[in-house]
């Protein structure tokens, strides 16, 4: 009997040794796959999309009537992001070209833009990091108010803006973010002497004297120092449908900071193959210092100037390659 209960006990000793030590061999198992997960997640993640859309349509001798047409539009959105320990760097870069040709007129832009940001977060607790943010916009080629195609309503660096900020960024995962930033300074640059003599785009315009000579030119750059907020939304809609989201809103606090200038831009993919998609974007703006002009009764004479709300939307089907 004392045999059997030594054997019992020994056994029992053994089999709680050999748990330690497989417990223990399985932690530094565990700890070495969630060094590995952290360290999978670390440096640099670089990628992008680039897309081009193509349409055309050809009539001959067609009843219903009609122009022939011919449009192309491109989309490229690249970034590069870095994260170590407790700081993250995020790059962006979203290029926007499009023409079309139709009937008779002349090949006309459709869609034009250049959008680069950087931001730099340093953890501050949890999901909240303290950042600072520089954003670039501008476009690439003149823009004409049709059917008016001689004179420029925009141009390259016209305007163009500048925006630094720092702040507070929420960072909860991978498809949302908030960056909140109550000091922000602002530069709108028009470097176009026609545009900045006219006050485009809420520079201060040029001076003339009592017979039309003008004795200042007009300034071609602007600063404003405000509240800045950027926020960034990510969404499966369903099965091969993405939702994307960006919003900033910029308020000036010493001219009239009630009126708030809101850029929102909207992407909706579908994805039918690996190379074939549909897009559909939208932009919609509204700065109280852009003036728009409006022909209300379509006789070629502007009838009215003024801030406006702004929209844009685009379709696209066509090629897409993810890298």
């Amino acid at each position: 009997m004392k045999k059997v209960v030594l054997a019992i006990v020994c056994l029992t000793i053994f089999n709680i040794s050999y748990s330690q030590v497989i417990s223990e061999e399985n932690s530094e198992a565990e700890k070495k796959l969630k060094v590995q997960k952290v360290d999978s997640i670390q440096g640099w993640k670089t990628g992008g999309v680039f897309s081009l859309n193509f349409s055309q349509v050809s009539l001959t001798n067609w009843a219903a009537g009609g122009d022939n047409s011919v449009s192309l539009n491109g989309l490229t959105n690249v970034f590069a992001n870095y994260k170590k320990g407790n700081s993250t760097w995020d790059n962006t870069l979203d290029l926007a070209y499009g023409l079309i040709k139709q009937g008779k007129q002349g090949v006309r832009k459709t869609d034009d833009k250049i959008d680069f940001m950087s931001k730099y977060g340093q953890r501050a607790f949890k999901d909240w990091y303290y950042a600072a943010l520089i954003n670039f916009k501008t476009q690439m080629a003149p823009g004409y108010n049709y059917p008016d195609d001689s004179t420029k309503i925009s141009n390259f660096l016209a305007p163009a803006y500048i925006l630094g900020a720092i702040g507070m960024d929420y960072k909860p995962n991978d498809n949302f973010n908030l960056f909140v930033s109550p000091i922000t300074m602002r530069a709108t640059i028009v470097n176009d002497t026609k545009l900045a003599d006219a006050g485009a785009f809420g520079v201060k315009k040029a001076e003339y004297d009592n017979k039309g000579n003008k004795i200042k030119n007009g300034e071609k750059s602007r600063a404003e120092y405000g509240g800045y907020l950027r926020s960034l939304l990510k969404a499966d809609i369903m099965e091969n449908v993405k939702l994307v989201s960006k919003v900033d809103l910029f308020s000036n606090y010493s001219d009239h900071p009630e009126r708030i200038d809101v850029n929102w831009e909207l992407l909706i993919a579908l994805k039918v193959n690996q190379y074939i998609s549909a897009t559909v974007s939208t932009s919609l703006i509204y700065d109280h210092d852009v003036d728009i002009a409006v022909d209300n009764d379509g006789d070629g004479v502007f009838d009215a100037f003024g801030p406006r709300v702004q929209f844009k939307e685009v379709l696209g089907i066509g090629l897409t390659y993810k890298f």
